[in-house]
């Protein structure tokens, strides 16, 4: 283990004793909300500290058994405690060092993913249903409920815009890298002489506020339209404008939803998306300023960037942030997106690890 994670991992057991200490004085008892968050921070603290301490004995455990192996009476078991205790030491490593990167406190928010035809007319407009169906296929197989909350359909099927609610664990954290351009390369249903197109679509996943943090939005910036709701829903959503539109004055950002039954439903999650995108806006902007000091491929949430190709004729899936290319891809159109979305976690946190060893130095 490489010095400076060895530092970082020392300061878990001082500040765990220094937690112990206050969470047994009267006054922090008797302040709920200092107790409470004192608490939350003393389990994320003694998680790091029991498995550093498990790490330092299993060092020590595989430093006696080396010790060991040069008594002949003795060798064959210390073989035994070598290799259990150096393989139980590089997990170890690998689960300390995902416990100290940073954490996104948005990871473990649910999500909305928005899903827009680009070039290509109503080819992008199918990529963008066949988009839907990869990522609403991708939530049900990890167990997350998936909702549309409003869509445009285009006139030979898929979307002009979709607008899809996720709600599960982790959602964020898993689909967030999917912001971005992604581009198609294929035959058309409609092309007659077998030529290949390309066309685009983007892709923006935007984390659900929490309504207690959420930014304040004044209501006399807003202005709300209703109109009658298109598309499915049934005669109901025909006979009265149950579909919301709301503008957000200021920033000239627009939210819609027709998916609910009442006006009241569709106007309470049209402004859930509308504060998502202001959220997303000024994460943008912040992101932006700090882009010269942090250069990172992944999570720039840009909607310009072409992230990645899926090239039909090859079966080839390519992420042109990391150079990821697999050669499956009707099974990743099908919802199998594990390898794709570990990978590109995987390399955030090397990306973050390495930003941590710099700080260290």
């Amino acid at each position: 283990m490489k010095p400076f994670l060895r530092q970082q991992l020392a300061r878990y057991a001082d500040r765990l004793a220094e937690l112990e200490f206050l969470l047994s004085r009267e006054d922090i008892m008797k302040d709920m909300s200092q107790f409470l968050t004192l608490s939350r921070e003393h389990t994320e603290v003694a998680a790091v500290a029991s498995r550093w301490a498990r790490y330092q004995q299993r060092e020590a455990d595989l430093a006696s058994a080396r010790d060991m192996l040069a008594d002949p009476d003795m060798a064959e078991m210390a073989q035994e405690e070598v290799d259990s205790a150096s393989a139980e030491i590089a997990q170890l490593e690998a689960e300390l060092q995902r416990m100290l990167l940073p954490k996104d406190p948005d990871d473990a928010r649910n999500a909305f993913v928005e899903i827009r035809a680009g070039t290509g007319g109503d080819e992008s407009a199918l990529f963008a249903g066949d988009l839907l169906r990869m990522y609403t296929r991708y939530c049900e197989r990890r167990g997350w409920k998936t909702e549309i909350i409003s869509e445009s359909p285009s006139e030979l099927g898929g979307y002009k815009e979709v607008v899809l609610r996720v709600e599960g664990d982790n959602v964020y954290g898993a689909l967030k890298f999917e912001s971005g351009g992604h581009r198609v390369q294929r035959v058309p249903a409609t092309e007659t002489q077998g030529r290949i197109h390309t066309s685009a679509c983007t892709v923006a996943v935007l984390p659900e506020p929490d309504e207690a943090q959420a930014i304040q939005i004044n209501p006399s910036d807003l202005r709300i339209d209703t109109y009658r709701a298109s598309g499915a829903g049934g005669q109901h959503n025909n006979k009265t404008d149950s579909a919301v539109r709301i503008t957000h004055i200021p920033t000239g950002i627009v939210a819609e939803c027709q998916d609910g039954r009442s006006q009241h439903s569709n106007k309470a999650q049209a402004l859930k998306v509308l504060t998502a995108r202001i959220q997303e806006k000024d994460r943008s902007e912040r992101a932006a300023k700090d882009a010269a000091q942090r250069k990172s491929l992944i999570g720039s949430g840009d909607r310009s960037d072409r992230i990645r190709t899926y090239n039909f004729p090859q079966g080839r899936l390519t992420d042109h942030r990391i150079n990821l290319t697999l050669y499956k891809l009707l099974y990743v159109m099908e919802g199998e997106l594990d390898d794709v979305v570990e990978a590109l976690q995987a390399y955030e946190a090397a990306q973050q690890l390495a930003e941590l060893e710099v700080g260290a130095a």
